[in-house]
């Protein structure tokens, strides 16, 4: 149960197609916001993110709760983790016309945006790398690389590591890491 009273409705999702060519079924919504964590819409830019942009597979779902809850047990008296897009009820196209810049990715249910830690400690994201807190960032890397990420895109300008096949810097994401699981076998 997260701390705002949303439950999470647990059933079996699958992700079907491709990250970029696919579709969700049976999806699971990632709630608002909880002891451990919050949304934001990184369109509006301000928390929560809206409902139909936090859907993802179970399992998914069930790794972010986790990263996060080893985060604030980590940092207990530091910011909840901040939790951008997951995928669309569905799953599907995810591109410009659903706001700024859109996804490419985002389609089964297999892709997260999650905020880098602000320095500030603030529960916003940050602007830029030079916001964010790069000890407790490079923490949260670790944490769903530990949990499976099959590959985690990081900003250029983050000074992020991890194993180069899995951790790898990509362009617009110096604010934000991009998560991506392995297909589990459902599509």
């Amino acid at each position: 149960m997260a701390a705002s009273g949303l439950q999470v409705h647990w059933h079996r999702s699958t992700a079907i197609g491709t990250q970029t060519a696919g579709r969700l079924a049976h999806g699971v919504r990632l709630p608002t916001e909880g002891r451990t964590f919050f949304t934001w819409d990184p369109v509006l830019r301000r928390s929560p993110n809206r409902g139909w942009r936090r859907w993802g597979t179970d399992r998914l779902v069930r790794v972010v709760l986790d990263v996060a809850r080893q985060d604030r047990a980590a940092h207990p008296h530091g910011a909840r983790l901040a939790i951008g897009d997951l995928s669309r009820p569905h799953g599907g196209d995810f591109g410009p016309q659903y706001g700024y810049i859109g996804h490419a990715s985002h389609q089964n249910g297999l892709d997260v945006d999650v905020y880098y830690p602000r320095a500030d400690g603030r529960e916003l994201a940050p602007r830029d790398a030079g916001d964010i807190d790069r000890r407790r960032s490079q923490e949260v890397v670790g944490r769903f690389l530990a949990a499976g990420a099959q590959v985690i895109f990081v900003g250029p300008n983050t000074g992020l590591r991890g194993p180069p096949e899995r951790v790898e810097p990509l362009v617009h994401h110096d604010n934000h890491l991009h998560v991506r699981l392995a297909d589990a076998g459902g599509g």
